[in-house]
């Protein structure tokens, strides 16, 4: 895999796993302040749609996924 898509792949995942644990009807709700989280990595992506950087994908490339 990429780094791009490595950085996808967490992102989506983060983003879900977060929801599940901020609303209230999910079966492992824990607390509405996770949904910040969610609020957080959106942010992140839409940043790096625009500057078209994004510090995850520069860790993946540290940690050894190639480049896309």
């Amino acid at each position: 895999m990429t780094s791009w898509q490595l950085t996808r792949l967490i992102g989506g995942t983060f983003i879900l796993l977060s929801l599940a644990l901020g609303v209230p009807g999910s079966p492992i709700f824990h607390s509405t302040n996770w949904l910040w989280f969610t609020a957080f990595v959106g942010a992140n992506f839409l940043q790096s749609g625009i500057t078209n950087w994004c510090l995850m994908e520069t860790i993946m490339r540290k940690v050894g996924a190639r480049a896309s």
